[in-house]
């Protein structure tokens, strides 16, 4: 092995693109086979990146929100079609606007007003945890300012219903869009399990792996440590610190995204894809999921046009399954058809190898920078698999 190429490459990253902090760690078979951090986690730039730092991790929180499903599913207590009324009866009858979606724009988010009709199909858990429920990614929708306006200290389950309330962009698993899905299975997880999301997370995926530095609500402590954030200005070409580093998908004090809520660092973080990456079991033994769980998340769930709807953004290897990007295609990349993971809007990447026990975390922290997901991304990828086979 030898990570040279790759340890270029991330020290040029300051000088290419004016990221002033990152890290990254590469685990086989449980064992760091690598790890590099670059910059200054700090605004004034006197403290070196280091392991303890915290990180607003975004929708890297996904992967995990996808592993505690997929427990709940290896039980028995839920299954993958079925209709998410079962568990949240405010879904059982939704309606589908009457408009072609597209034609408004991939932001476009529909009104109370918006003309609708029932929809055919009933959502289901699949797809919601394959982002083809028809839902949107708004969090001011007219049903969540009603309910705020109301309750501003509403928790999960009230936000999720009020979610329910706007019409669906499409009919349930005919199309892709990125959305709120995911906080939608994180109020499952709630009801199925009779824990709150975090508490579940924590006390079935993170003590069982003997993880404290990984959470929805940082103690006063780690939130001392928190990385600087910074925003990307596509005019200036300038990395702006961020004075407000608050997550804002957390709209609520008690409302726990399930997409996005959980924040710690990159150590803590890789110990839960490494489980993924190693079958289910973790570095201490202890097993988080079954090695055939595991393997469900290698294979895509969009096809067709759907297929055509994910890949518009930028992953023209990879198709979308069960939460996560899945590379379908072999053109060019070195990773292996059926690696997996997801990333962040401030820029974390997470890869899971299961066919070589490989995990990937690279963390930044650095909001609307395009380029981290279609150049950076795919370039620390293949770096990494050609590390390994120097």
């Amino acid at each position: 092995m030898n990570f040279h190429l790759l340890e270029n490459y991330l020290d040029h990253l300051n000088e290419e693109y004016g990221i002033p902090a990152l890290d990254l760690i590469v685990k086989k078979d449980h064992e760091t086979i690598y790890r590099h951090s670059c910059g200054y986690s700090d605004r004034d730039g006197t403290v070196p990146v280091g392991p303890d730092d915290f990180y607003t991790l975004y929708s890297c929180t996904k992967v995990i929100t996808m592993t505690a499903m997929m427990q709940l599913i290896e039980q028995g207590k839920v299954s993958l079609y079925d209709p998410v009324s079962r568990y949240l009866p405010e879904w059982e009858h939704m309606t589908v606007m009457n408009a072609n979606w597209k034609e408004r724009g991939i932001f476009f988010s529909p009104g109370y007003a918006e003309p609708s009709h029932y929809a055919k199909n009933q959502v289901r858990i699949i797809d919601c945890m394959s982002m083809m429920a028809g839902l949107t990614y708004d969090l001011e929708s007219e049903a969540i300012r009603e309910l705020l306006a109301e309750k501003p200290d509403a928790n999960t389950r009230e936000v999720v219903a009020a979610i329910s309330k706007m019409p669906l962009l499409f009919e349930p698993g005919t199309r892709y869009q990125y959305s709120l899905g995911h906080d939608v299975i994180g109020a499952v997880i709630e009801v199925v399990s009779g824990e709150r999301y975090s508490d579940y997370l924590e006390n079935h995926i993170m003590k069982p792996l003997g993880i404290t530095d990984l959470n929805c609500h940082p103690t006063k402590e780690q939130q001392e440590r928190m990385s600087a954030l910074y925003e990307y200005d596509p005019k200036t070409r300038k990395m702006n610190y961020r004075e407000d580093a608050s997550n804002r998908y957390m709209i609520t004090p008690n409302y726990e995204s399930g997409g996005a809520a959980l924040c710690g660092t990159a150590d803590a973080y890789i110990t839960v894809i490494d489980a993924l990456a190693n079958g289910g079991a973790g570095a201490n033994g202890e097993r988080i999921l079954g090695r055939d769980s595991v393997m469900r998340f290698t294979h895509s769930v969009t096809t067709g046009t759907a297929l055509q709807d994910f890949r518009i953004e930028r992953y023209h290897e990879y198709a979308y399954g069960l939460g996560v990007r899945v590379r379908t295609e072999d053109n060019g990349g070195w990773s292996p058809i059926g690696e997996f993971g997801w990333d962040g809007a401030a820029g974390g990447y997470a890869l899971v190898d299961p066919f070589n026990h490989i995990a990937v975390f690279y963390v930044q922290h650095i909001m609307n920078f395009a380029e981290v997901y279609s150049v950076i991304h795919p370039r620390v990828r293949d770096l990494v698999y050609k590390g390994l086979l120097r």
